[in-house]
């Protein structure tokens, strides 16, 4: 997502950390959609994204006043919050495991034959399965690459890794992600 042109973060950051909710709605309508995207991917849930991001937002405006730059975008505070609430949602949820009727996958006929949609789905499905199956700080990794188009540098900002350990990280999570997808092409056929 662009930034606007005159969308001044420090400056706007400075009003917001004095207690300015106008302030602070600027930053919140710059980064709420990036948040959202990102939340979504890692629950798979439009709800529980709505509210968790809800919860990103509600804590990063508590905790403004004490935000202290350090060198890295605000972005990367936001996404560190979203990683920890994430996290705490996925542990409280493995504890009560529940499949709401809401979340049943549902098909687009475009043209294409009904079961051409439905193995496109099901592999989508599955890859994304795979992918919520790895340790968050892949999971994080991939979509900030792939959602956010981040690059490796400011992942790395955002991580708070280098550039290199970004790459290795990327590279051994393709890698294995490749060999689970082709263990199930294995047991599949």
């Amino acid at each position: 997502m662009s930034k606007v042109p005159d969308f001044e973060e420090k400056e706007v950051l400075a009003r917001a950390s004095q207690g300015d909710r106008e302030a602070f709605g600027e930053l919140y309508e710059q980064y709420v959609e990036r948040i959202f995207n990102y939340v979504y991917y890692r629950t798979g849930n439009v709800h529980d994204a709505e509210d968790l991001t809800a919860r990103v937002f509600y804590r990063a405006l508590n905790h403004v006043q004490s935000y202290t730059d350090r060198g890295v975008p605000f972005s990367a505070w936001l996404y560190r919050i979203a990683h920890n609430l994430i996290a705490n949602w996925h542990r409280d949820r493995s504890r009560h495991q529940e499949i709401p009727l809401d979340d049943a996958p549902t098909l687009h006929y475009k043209g294409e034959p009904p079961e051409v949609a439905l193995m496109q789905g099901q592999d989508r499905d599955a890859l994304l399965k795979l992918i919520r199956h790895l340790p968050d700080e892949r999971q994080h990794l991939l979509i900030l690459k792939f959602v956010e188009h981040m690059s490796n540098v400011e992942i790395g900002e955002t991580m708070n890794r280098s550039e290199g350990a970004v790459k290795s990280l990327y590279h051994r999570t393709l890698l294995a992600l490749r060999d689970e997808l082709e263990g199930i092409n294995i047991e599949g056929e």
